[in-house]
């Protein structure tokens, strides 16, 4: 499956990219999932953050979650719903893999600006899909919004 950095997506689809970022941005914590061992799904929270041109996401060696995107890399992030029932600016969601992060002069650069709690565990995410659903009220419809790599964004309505 193809898959594209942010800044990619960014330059695909900036007006969505820019939805999607807001929506996360909205909130610190959101919800990843990601597979165990056996290949029963695994759900926990975590922070995003969006940096030199891509969504990241770190968290502290050897937990659960760390293990698992070692293992195997695929993982879907969905952005905090909030308080809000009505979800007014909808729910969003990014699946794709993440790549663990060597690379010496990234990791001093992201430690330098983003000052994480060290030691950790930084993945770079490479997107294959990003979801927006709403609801257009005056429509009375449900709005999916979806974009793929090599794709424009799709929208499917449904009453």
């Amino acid at each position: 499956m193809t898959s594209s950095s942010w800044e990619g997506f960014r330059s695909a689809e900036p007006a969505f990219a820019d939805t999607v970022r807001t929506r996360f941005e909205q909130y610190r914590h959101h919800v990843l999932a990601t597979l165990r061992k056996d290949g029963s799904p695994r759900v926990t929270g975590l922070e995003v953050d969006f940096r030199f041109g891509e969504l990241w996401l770190g968290m502290m060696p050897d937990s659960r979650k760390a293990l698992d995107l070692l293992r195997d890399p695929r993982f879907a992030v969905h952005a905090n719903p909030g308080p809000d029932a009505e979800m007014a600016d909808g729910d969003v969601r990014i699946s794709g893999r993440a790549v663990v992060e060597n690379d010496p002069e990234v990791l001093t650069r992201f430690i330098e600006e983003a000052k994480p709690p060290e030691p950790f565990h930084l993945f770079r995410t490479e997107l294959q899909e990003v979801v927006r659903t709403s609801v257009d009220a005056q429509e009375k419809e449900i709005v999916i919004q979806v974009w793929r790599p090599g794709t424009p964004v799709r929208t499917i309505r449904r009453p």
